[in-house]
């Protein structure tokens, strides 16, 4: 299985390559095919793209669909020209799917609907995500998460730090993984490391802080729990992104 940062690449790769391959394996069609079924055809690119990468991948095999769907598909063709307008509309609608899709891959992935089955599990993201929209400082959110990884994970305490980061503390990693040093913890085997575990707060590039996880003796929380956890760090994120620095 591939590794996010190489699953990433890949997923950019095939944004790139994928929709003008699919129209030069529709030239030999295009006489006889529907501009519209040609279209639905990249847009089925499209969510495989999405589906395997993040939303840059999505939006730029959006793009790249659109544009060799001109060069390849609509006439005159091999120019970058469209000169009927159901061409255009077709084209633009293509682009806007495209986008839509990519957004709405990204969004299922953060969440982890896949991976999470328990209703409970559901709830408490949801809970947070309500209360990222009415919250008015990152504070609250924060504390009300840091309950929640408490009961989730079966941990003693728990504590956000901001600021800069200080140590090599083992860290929960985005895929529900803990690394410790340059070592993957088994967790689902030994359960919680018997120290301080970090849970990075990131949005956009941006570390704003972290949560300092103290597991109980003997907790183990499954790979599920794990990923909701980083959900609901991912939603603190959030919350800093959505005020402005003054108010932050």
């Amino acid at each position: 299985m591939l590794r996010r940062p190489a699953r990433d690449r890949v997923a950019l790769a095939a944004a790139l390559v994928l929709p003008p391959a699919v129209c030069a394996l529709l030239l030999p069609f295009r006489s006889w095919m529907s501009n519209t079924n040609a279209a639905l055809v990249l847009v089925v690119v499209v969510v495989a793209v999405a589906v395997l990468g993040r939303r840059l991948a999505g939006a730029l095999a959006a793009l790249s669909a659109t544009v060799w769907f001109d060069f390849f598909l609509t006439r005159p063709y091999e120019r970058f020209a469209i000169t009927k307008s159901a061409d255009i509309a077709t084209a633009v609608l293509l682009l806007a799917v495209g986008f839509a899709v990519s957004q709405l891959a990204a969004r299922t992935r953060e969440l982890k609907v896949i991976a999470i089955t328990d209703d409970d599990y559901l709830a408490q993201i949801h809970h947070t995500a309500r209360l990222v929209e009415t919250a008015a400082a990152p504070d609250a959110v924060i504390d009300q998460v840091r309950r929640q990884l408490v009961g989730l994970l079966g941990l003693n305490g728990c504590r956000f730090e901001y600021g800069t980061l200080i140590g090599h503390p083992p860290r929960l990693l985005e895929d529900g993984s803990i690394t410790w040093g340059r070592r993957r913890w088994d967790a689902d085997r030994d359960g919680l490391p018997g120290q301080e575990v970090e849970l990075r707060v990131r949005r956009g590039g941006r570390f704003h802080g972290r949560f300092m996880l103290q597991g109980a003796p003997g907790a183990a929380p499954p790979l599920a729990a794990r990923l909701v956890a980083v959900t609901l760090a991912n939603q603190v994120g959030v919350a800093f992104a959505s005020v402005s620095p003054v108010r932050a």
